[in-house]
């Protein structure tokens, strides 16, 4: 006997999730310089709507990139998996034991501002049994 079972878009529920990377994005614009007396806004920037693509690791040499921004044209590594975030920014995703470079969906391109000391970008690692947590901030819009 052969069940088949078809799946509309799940909603994120990260208590489903036992192995992989949880998470939000959040962004932050604007001024960022600290003022006496003024509260920062990047402590209180919400999370956004996007979708959050996960990537075998990717190294600065294996993208295309927008002059020296963190803003992508093309990624030259296999794409693993995306997702979208709920409107607060979080997100959640199985994924096995590994490695991963996470990237953002920012208009026509991709957005990713972190990187260990061998300009890997914004790596991430899963171990067996673990949720990876993690929070992307896209401040592209940001000045400080």
């Amino acid at each position: 006997m052969t069940l088949v079972a078809c799946s509309s878009a799940k909603k994120l529920d990260s208590s489903m999730k036992k192995q992989g990377i949880t998470g939000v994005v959040t962004e932050v614009s604007g001024n960022q310089m600290p003022m006496k007396n003024a509260p920062r806004s990047y402590a209180g920037s919400p999370g956004i709507l996007t979708t959050v693509f996960v990537y075998q690791p990717t190294n600065i040499s294996q993208v295309n990139r927008i002059e020296t921004s963190p803003v992508y044209t093309a990624i030259h590594t296999k794409l693993v998996a995306s997702i979208e975030t709920d409107s607060t920014g979080k997100f959640a995703i199985s994924l096995p034991p590994g490695s991963y470079s996470l990237f953002v969906k920012q208009g026509k391109g991709y957005y990713a501002n972190l990187f260990d000391t061998n300009n890997n970008i914004s790596l991430f690692t899963v171990k067996e049994g673990k949720l990876t947590e993690v929070k992307l901030t896209v401040n592209s819009k940001a000045f400080y």
